[in-house]
C-alpha cells in the first residue's frame, strides 16, 4: 500500500443512524466512485450487526478493487473476510494484530507527532493522523491538529515509506491541498449535498476527481 492515492471514505453507522440515513445504499452510492479503501465504523452496534455488515460490503468492495478495512475490531474483519482493520491508541496494538492468522492490513490512528513517529516506526500499511480540524463525527475528539501539523506529519511518513492518511472535519473545498499531503479519509463531507444515493455518489465522485 506505499502508493495509496484517492478518497478513504468510513461509513460511520452512528452518523447514518442519527442523520436516518441507510446503510448499505450509503455504501453502494460510494462505492461507485472506485476508492482504493472503505472502513466500516461501528462503535455502538453489536458484533453481530457488524459483522453482517462487513459480510455484505465485502463482495461489493471486492468486486470493483477496494480494500475493506474494519475499525477496532480484527476478530470481525477476519470473519467477515476484510481485508485489514484499522486501530486506534487504546486498541489492540500493530504487534498483535500481526500474530493473528490471515495477515490483516492494518492501519493506525494517532494525534500527535510522538504518537504517529511511534506508529511510523512499527511500518503499519498506513497511519491516520488528526482531527485536522474540527469534527463531529468523534464523540471527545482530539483537539485540531491543522494543516501545518499535517504537513509534518507527511514529511515523517514520507520519510519512513508510510502511506498517511488525514482525517477529521476534511472538506470538498482542500481536497487538492489535502491531497498533496496525505489521503483524505471522510465522513461528514460525503453528506454535504444530501443523503440521496445519488447526491452521495456525486460528493464521493468529486473528491475522487479532485485527487486524482
Amino acid at each position: 500500500m506505499a502508493r495509496m492515492r484517492g478518497l478513504y471514505p468510513i461509513v460511520d453507522l452512528d452518523t447514518l443512524v442519527a442523520r436516518a440515513v441507510a446503510p448499505l445504499p450509503f455504501a453502494e452510492a460510494i462505492l461507485t466512485a472506485r476508492p482504493p479503501l472503505l472502513q466500516l465504523r461501528a462503535k455502538h452496534q453489536s458484533p453481530r450487526e457488524v459483522l453482517a455488515f462487513l459480510s455484505e460490503l465485502k463482495p461489493r468492495c471486492a468486486a470493483i478493487g477496494t480494500l475493506l478495512f474494519a475499525n477496532d475490531r480484527p476478530d470481525l474483519a477476519l470473519l467477515a473476510g476484510a481485508d485489514g482493520v484499522h486501530v486506534g491508541q487504546d486498541d489492540l496494538p500493530l504487534s498483535a494484530v500481526r500474530r493473528l492468522p490471515g495477515k490483516l492490513r492494518v492501519g493506525v490512528s494517532t494525534h500527535n507527532h510522538a504518537q504517529l513517529a511511534a506508529a511510523l516506526a512499527d511500518k503499519p500499511d498506513y497511519a491516520a493522523f488528526g482531527p485536522i480540524f474540527a469534527t463531529r463525527s468523534k464523540r471527545g475528539a482530539e483537539p485540531e491538529l491543522g494543516i501545518a501539523a499535517l504537513q509534518r506529519a507527511s514529511a515523517l511518513a514520507n520519510a519512513a515509506g508510510v502511506p498517511l492518511v488525514a482525517i477529521g472535519g476534511l472538506t470538498l473545498s482542500l481536497a487538492r491541498e489535502l491531497g498533496r499531503l496525505a489521503v483524505p479519509a471522510v465522513i461528514s463531507d460525503l453528506l454535504a449535498d444530501g443523503a440521496e444515493p445519488g447526491a452521495v455518489a456525486a460528493r464521493a465522485a468529486a473528491w475522487q476527481a479532485a485527487l486524482a
